[in-house]
């Protein structure tokens, strides 16, 4: 029989999705607030994978990933989704989303978001959250499956979650 063992300690990110670049740093501020300095940004990429968020956020749409030094507790990542959706509807105009927040970490072993939507290949977490393992590490790579997004099995964000999956691991073993 296995025993219970602590939450491991991972790398938050979160995935941004906006028109204004203007809205991007407001919620850079809010974000630096809760979770601390960033390690590494993304740079601003059109995001063309589908028409879904376009009447709420407008377009063109672009995507960029924020990472954090701070290393978070496993458990911690539907609290920071709730945190997230909070600062989305403080960015609101009129009710619609002006920036879209989707917080995930990074292990050695896979890449989890959190997400409000319940689906087949879900697990539920707490308080309304759920968790979704996009990309497992095999054979020194992340990879996708069957249910991971578009934009996430993308050879060039593949390659920045490598980089910082190979940040976090010298983030875990040589405590910068």
């Amino acid at each position: 029989m296995g025993k219970p063992g602590q939450p491991k300690k991972v790398l938050l990110f979160i995935g941004t999705l906006f028109k204004e670049k203007e809205i991007y740093y407001t919620s850079i501020e809010f974000l630096r607030n809760l979770y601390g300095e960033i390690l590494m940004e993304s740079a601003p990429k059109e995001w063309k994978y589908s028409n879904y968020y376009t009447d709420e956020l407008g377009s063109p749409i672009f995507r960029r990933f924020i990472f954090f030094k701070k290393l978070i507790s496993e458990g911690d990542i539907a609290d920071i989704k709730l945190q997230t959706n909070e600062i989305e509807i403080k960015l609101s105009i009129n009710s619609k989303r002006m920036i879209n927040l989707d917080p995930g970490y990074i292990s050695l072993a896979k890449l989890v978001l959190a997400t409000t939507k319940d689906y087949s290949h879900r697990i539920y977490l707490k308080n309304g959250i759920y968790g979704e393992v996009t990309l497992i590490y095999k054979k020194n790579s992340f990879i996708p499956h069957i249910n991971t997004y578009k934009d996430y099995a993308d050879k060039n964000y593949i390659e920045l979650f490598n980089l910082a999956r190979q940040i976090y691991k010298d983030l875990l073993y040589k405590n910068y």
